[in-house]
């Protein structure tokens, strides 16, 4: 099997080629490569002529995202268009990874693939933009939604937590904003399983369980040992863009495939395991 992984420098796409060892890789990222050259795109991918496009590239910023909307777009939406079209053009495959941030966090329970879409933020409409583009455009497509993605050697919550603890010697977090950590190593273990099924669709692939961000501060300064530096819990704070309060994402279609996610806490403390 070829396969391409863009964004292949950031926590998923690293994590996915050390996964897809069986598979004929391309990585793809900037500066070499960009989704927002369709030229480029459609060059580069005929010359490699993948099975699978694995599409992790994406601006995330969500902030960011909120004060340049048009480079939102440009990136996630018309980005993600360039890559379905050369995907078209070749006939191959496409796997979207998208986000639970589609969602506003207002169902009172947990939602699955069929629930429909209510964005927030800049950030979020260009992603669920991008989903339409890959189901428009993509001949076959998986489109695998997951959240609070981190690993080792990125720049994510975890580690950002780690250095706050240790710079100011005491945090604050919101404990109005749940959702479910994800360890990329275990997303990228789902996708490969998910792509020799060719059951095609919408897919909710996350750890299990749900935590706030106060929830997941404490549990990660217990596993570092840094459970001395005291946590204050708080209630929303100022930020430029809109977040949903608690997204659970719910693997319905994946785990009729045997494609289960461990529970975040478990996911969380292999993290620390594992030598920086």
């Amino acid at each position: 099997m070829r396969i391409v992984v863009t964004g292949s420098k950031g926590q998923l796409g690293t994590a996915l080629q050390a996964r897809l060892t069986f598979a004929d890789l391309l990585p793809l990222d900037l500066p070499e490569f960009d989704i927002t050259d369709a030229a480029g795109v459609r060059r580069t991918l005929e010359g490699f002529r993948p099975d699978v496009v694995i599409h992790a590239a994406a601006l995330t910023n969500v902030d960011q995202c909120e004060l340049e909307p048009e480079l939102a777009y440009r990136v996630n939406a018309l980005g993600t268009q360039n890559v379905a079209l050369a995907c078209q053009r070749l006939g191959a495959t496409m796997l979207y990874v998208s986000t639970d941030y589609v969602f506003d966090g207002t169902k009172g329970a947990p939602y699955v693939e069929y629930d429909p879409p209510a964005p927030l933020s800049a950030y979020a409409r260009s992603k669920l933009a991008g989903e339409w583009a890959t189901q428009t455009f993509a001949p076959r497509f998986y489109i695998v939604r997951t959240a609070w993605l981190y690993a080792r050697g990125g720049r994510n919550f975890v580690e950002t937590v780690l250095r706050l603890a240790r710079e100011r010697g005491a945090l604050t977090m919101v404990t109005d904003e749940a959702g479910s950590p994800t360890y990329a190593p275990d997303l990228a273990e789902a996708i490969s399983r998910l792509l020799l099924t060719e059951q095609y669709g919408i897919y909710h692939f996350t750890n299990s369980g749900v935590a706030s961000r106060y929830d997941w501060t404490k549990e990660i300064l217990r596993l570092a040992g840094l459970d001395h530096v005291p946590v204050t819990p708080s209630q929303g704070y100022k930020r430029p863009a809109p977040v949903p309060r608690q997204v659970e994402l719910r693997n319905l279609c994946g785990a009729s495939l045997g494609i289960v996610m461990r529970p975040w806490q478990e996911a969380l403390q292999d993290y620390f395991e594992v030598a920086p």
